[in-house]
C-alpha cells in the first residue's frame, strides 16, 4: 500500500457533527516538528513554552507534554526552567542514516529491476513535480518528493520490514534533506540530474547501473558527516 505522499480519501457519508480539531498537545508537537523539519526553528535554537503557546493558542501544559514527546524523537532537548533546544543534526546521525540508507536503497533497486510499469510512472511523476517544486523555489517540498522517489524504490519490492525500516529514518532524512539544500543551493541540479539517471537505468533494465548511481547519490551525504549540519 503507498503511504509517501498520499493523504487518505474518505468516501461521502451521512451528515455529522462539525469536526473537533485536534487535541492541544497534538497541535503544538505538530507546529514544532514541522517547523524543526523545516528548519523555520533552526538546530541552536532555545524555544520557550509562553512562546509556543502563545504561537499555537494554547496554555503552557499541553506545550510541556508535545515538547517531552518531541525529547524522545531526538529534535530538541529541555532544559527546566530555560526550554527547549533544538538539536543540530549531528555528523554522527548523517554518518548512520547514509550507512542504513546504502544498505537498504542498493538492495531495494537491485530488487526492482526489471521495474514495473506502474514504479516507473510513479517515479517519472515525482521527478516531475519535484523540478516543478525546484524551479519555484520551494526547498522543502523538494526535500518531501526526494524522500517519496526513493522510498518507492524501497517499496516497490514488497518487503513490508524492510519498508517499515526505511520509514523510521522518514522525518532525520527530510530534516537532511531541507539542510542540504539551503546549504548547497546548486545541488538540487545535481540531485534531479542524478534522480533521472536513476529512472533512466531502471527503465532500460540495467540493475547493476541502477546499483551503482544509488550508491554515489546517497553517497554524497556523507560529505557532509565532516561537521553539523545547521
Amino acid at each position: 500500500m503507498r503511504t509517501c505522499c498520499i493523504y487518505a480519501v474518505r468516501m461521502p457519508s451521512a451528515p455529522s457533527p462539525a469536526v473537533k480539531s485536534p487535541p492541544a498537545a497534538e497541535r503544538v508537537y505538530a507546529h514544532v516538528k514541522q517547523a524543526v523539519l523545516e528548519r523555520r526553528y533552526e538546530g541552536g535554537t532555545l524555544l520557550t513554552e509562553g512562546e509556543l503557546a502563545e504561537a499555537v493558542g494554547v496554555s503552557r501544559t499541553p506545550v510541556r507534554e508535545a515538547l517531552l514527546k518531541l525529547e524522545v524523537e531526538g529534535l530538541i532537548r529541555l532544559y527546566p526552567k530555560k526550554g527547549a533546544l533544538v538539536l543540530p543534526v549531528s555528523a554522527q546521525e548523517i554518518a548512520d542514516v547514509v550507512e542504513t540508507r546504502q544498505l537498504v536503497e542498493e538492495h531495494s533497486i537491485r530488487k526492482a529491476v526489471p521495474a514495473a510499469p506502474a514504479l516507473i510512472e510513479r517515479l517519472s511523476e515525482l521527478l516531475a513535480k519535484q523540478q516543478e517544486q525546484a524551479a519555484a523555489g520551494d526547498l522543502a517540498g523538494a526535500a518531501v518528493t526526494d524522500r517519496c522517489f526513493h522510498a518507492e524504490i524501497v517499496r516497490s519490492g514488497g518487503n513490508e520490514i524492510l519498508s517499515r525500516l526505511y520509514d523510521q529514518l522518514r522525518d532525520r532524512q527530510l530534516r537532511m534533506g531541507v539542510a542540504v539544500m539551503h546549504a548547497h543551493p546548486d545541488r538540487i541540479t545535481k540531485t534531479l540530474t542524478e534522480h533521472q539517471e536513476i529512472l533512466d537505468a531502471l527503465r532500460s533494465g540495467d540493475a547493476e547501473a541502477a546499483v551503482d548511481l544509488v550508491h554515489r547519490h546517497v553517497s554524497w551525504f556523507s560529505n557532509l558527516a565532516r561537521g553539523d549540519v545547521r
